[in-house]
């Protein structure tokens, strides 16, 4: 596998479409929640955009024959990134804004800066320590306020453990040589969906309210940032590598509280400003530390 390149303008414009695309997925799947189980809804979506990137995949010319290492990637990214991650927020966002969810996920690259000093004991540079600090800051002061505006605690705790969750299917995304990547994108939608039909299943009812705002959001939610954004974050991470691509999540808390205030209404508070701020420096002075080191 070639070297990561350094950034340049195709690797920006990829970091910036993957960034609002992931972000608005927040409205969409709170748009589907709203007349759908969330697990039935997701492991759908999955199921729908699987099929598509094998197919895609096959008319592209590979195939199923994948290395150790991808089937790693499958079998890991499928169950933290799909099944937990997604299933998750999914049904965290019957209970917290769309904005709330986004802003926690976000946090995502200092979930995976802290796992990298505790786990594989990489040493944190002394700006990387003060993003760390002030990204959980404004974590923190924006939490504090949602839960005193009425957000439900077991979304806000069903998000934490998400963002978690993607943060070692991101550390995992690291092994994906060898070609293939939309057979990938496409197998790993399969284990998703599987392990969220079986919970669907025993836990959930399977009532659905079929309206026009279903069918667009769920449409949309499976083919742009469920398959399309999952393909754009693979050639990233390919192009200059999971550290620097990581760095364009510190768009995320912006990106996720716009689209929500635009499509669903959802109120813009100063506190939630401030604290997004915070966090997009944080996480950004991270990155930076990291890549200096």
């Amino acid at each position: 596998m070639s070297e990561p390149r350094s950034f340049d303008a195709k690797a920006v414009l990829m970091g910036l479409t993957f960034a609002f695309i992931w972000s608005s997925a927040f409205t969409s799947a709170r748009m589907i929640v709203a007349d759908a189980p969330p697990l039935l809804a997701s492991a759908a979506r999955f199921a729908i955009a699987g099929g598509l990137g094998v197919l895609i995949a096959l008319a592209l010319g590979q195939s199923f024959r994948l290395t150790r290492a991808q089937w790693r990637v499958v079998l890991v990214f499928g169950l933290c990134q799909n099944a937990l991650y997604l299933g998750l927020n999914f049904t965290a966002m019957q209970w917290i804004e769309a904005s709330a969810a986004a802003i926690i996920a976000s946090g995502m690259p200092l979930v995976v800066a802290l796992l990298g000093w505790l786990v594989h004991g990489e040493r944190i540079r002394p700006l990387g320590v003060i993003g760390l600090i002030a990204g959980m800051a404004g974590g923190v002061l924006i939490m504090g306020a949602r839960l005193q505006g009425g957000s439900d605690p077991l979304g806000i705790v069903l998000c934490l453990i998400a963002v978690l969750a993607l943060a070692i299917a991101t550390l995992t995304v690291r092994a994906t040589g060898g070609g293939n990547v939309m057979m990938v994108v496409g197998l790993q939608m399969f284990v998703g969906a599987a392990i969220l039909g079986v919970v669907s299943a025993i836990f959930e009812p399977h009532a659905v309210h079929w309206t026009p705002r279903l069918i667009a959001a769920f449409t949309y939610t499976t083919i742009v940032p469920g398959l399309f954004a999952t393909w754009l974050w693979f050639r990233l991470v390919a192009r200059i590598g999971a550290l620097k691509a990581s760095t364009f999540h510190f768009l995320n808390p912006f990106f996720g509280v716009a689209v929500a205030a635009v499509f669903l209404g959802e109120a813009v508070r100063p506190m939630d400003m401030l604290g997004v701020a915070i966090i997009a420096a944080g996480i950004l002075a991270v990155q930076m530390a990291r890549m200096r080191a």
